[in-house]
């Protein structure tokens, strides 16, 4: 089976570190997706601006493996609970494939790139290759007396953030509030707990550094990203 990559995502993370663990979590994250010159066909958009969110297949580019296993470790769980690798959503399968549910937010037609996707609630590292995109159908999709398994004991976690002024003020005032739900979701892996420890990850070409204490994140460093 051959597969092409149709288009790559441009995201405020540079790294996998930060990236919230669910797309929607954080819904004022922006995303831009830009087509490969061959999929720049303004007919294959044609009717996508009557949705308002759609499916995003994409590669899980940075995390690649020859090999998988069929146990793996949740870090929402601590990194300690094994789980089948179809009962998670892990980045290391038998296929390195990703899904995403993201807003569609506008359709640009750039002068230079052809159609052009302006997504929120992307889940996603920067330069991320997209496999293809679908159209997210309510009447079909949407489930909501499914069950949610370990997941949904989960969806409720949130830190308190404290951000201060001078701090936040390094940061551009439209990245501020996804940023602070992007800290709020907790970036740090479920098993690390040490509240001497100062985490940092990076975000919109700014390094963002922070300590967690008795479910309190304060930020306290922001420094241009090296």
């Amino acid at each position: 089976m051959k597969i092409n990559r149709i288009a790559c995502i441009h995201t405020d993370f540079p790294t996998k570190f930060g990236i919230p663990r669910q797309s929607g979590l954080v819904k004022e994250l922006a995303g831009t997706i830009i087509f490969e010159p061959k999929y720049r066909n303004p007919d294959a958009f044609r009717g996508l601006e009557e949705f308002s969110h759609i499916w995003l297949i994409w590669e899980f580019s940075e995390s690649a493996r020859d090999t998988w296993s069929p146990m793996v470790r949740p870090p929402r769980l601590g990194g300690n609970t094994r789980k089948g690798v179809f009962a998670t959503r892990s980045p290391f399968r038998p296929n390195p494939i990703g899904l995403s549910c993201v807003c569609l937010e506008e359709i640009e037609i750039h002068p230079e790139y052809g159609p052009v996707l302006h997504v929120t609630g992307a889940d996603l590292m920067d330069k991320t290759p997209i496999l293809d995109i679908k159209p997210y159908i309510p009447h079909a999709d949407s489930h909501p007396e499914a069950e949610g398994g370990f997941a949904s004991r989960h969806k409720e976690d949130r830190l308190e953030v404290e951000f201060p002024e001078e701090l936040e003020e390094k940061v551009p005032e439209s990245k501020r509030t996804a940023l602070r739900g992007v800290l709020a979701n907790d970036p740090r892996p479920a098993y690390q707990n040490d509240p001497k420890r100062v985490y940092g990850f990076g975000f919109a070409g700014l390094e963002v550094r922070f300590t967690v204490r008795d479910g309190c994140l304060t930020v306290c460093e922001v420094v241009p990203e090296i």
